[in-house]
């Protein structure tokens, strides 16, 4: 089992967004970042679990927990000239992003904020945490994931 962390801006897709779609199930499309990308694509497998994450909004923080229900397939907003995240060179011979499908399993009552895993003795080293740390998709270890859950719990 691997654990992730998801970040996404929730005036463009929140936790809420998710809940709401069918089997609370969505693909999470868009990333245009090769780092991000080769995580997606030749890391993530089904069954792990990922923390969703809000960024850029007035309390950024972990507010749930999704499941990858689909390993990595290619990102057909890539190739949608419409589309927010078109990449004109990207084709379906040859695509350039992938995408996994994830579920909600559990929205957190209440946002596990940055500035309250900042001070969380024990989460220094987490990848999120990282001066320069700007991924939208990105590892979780264990130990980072068990602490963070019980955070959960405990509110």
């Amino acid at each position: 089992m691997n654990y992730w962390l998801f970040k996404s801006e929730p005036d463009a897709f929140s936790i809420d967004d998710l809940a709401a779609m069918p089997g609370k199930r969505d693909h999470w499309d868009g990333i245009r970042n090769y780092q991000a990308r080769n995580i997606m694509r030749d890391q993530m497998k089904k069954g792990d679990l990922g923390f969703f994450y809000h960024s850029s909004c007035k309390v950024p923080g972990v507010v749930g927990i999704v499941e990858i229900v689909r390993e990595s397939y290619p990102d057909h907003t890539a190739h949608d000239p419409d589309a927010k995240y078109y990449d004109p060179k990207s084709s379906n011979d040859n695509p350039r992003w992938f995408m996994v499908d994830v579920q909600l399993k559990q929205k957190f009552r209440d946002v596990i904020s940055l500035q309250t895993l900042k001070s969380t003795a024990g989460l220094e080293e987490m990848a999120l945490l990282q001066k320069g740390s700007r991924l939208s998709v990105q590892p979780v270890i264990a130990k980072h994931w068990k602490m963070i859950v019980k955070m959960a719990a405990q509110r």
